[in-house]
């Protein structure tokens, strides 16, 4: 969910900066709103991936137990 919100931040935040569709707001300017959403989507993509990292690690280190029994009579 994280990259992918990131990725939709990143998104909005290039269409804006870029003035790709000129979305006619009159008391927010679209420009550093942009800015902003590309910031944040930046952000919120690294550490995504950051976390999934560490969290692939961990999953990597967890102590496994395996018991055997002897069968023989």
């Amino acid at each position: 969910m994280g990259i992918g919100l990131g990725l939709v931040l990143l998104l909005v935040g290039l269409v804006l900066v870029f003035d790709v569709v000129d979305v006619g707001t009159q008391h927010v300017d679209e420009g550093p709103l942009g800015w902003i959403l590309l910031v944040i989507g930046g952000l919120a993509t690294v550490l995504a991936l950051v976390m999934n990292r560490q969290r692939a690690a961990t999953r990597h280190l967890e102590t496994r137990v395996e018991e055997r029994r002897d069968l023989q009579g």
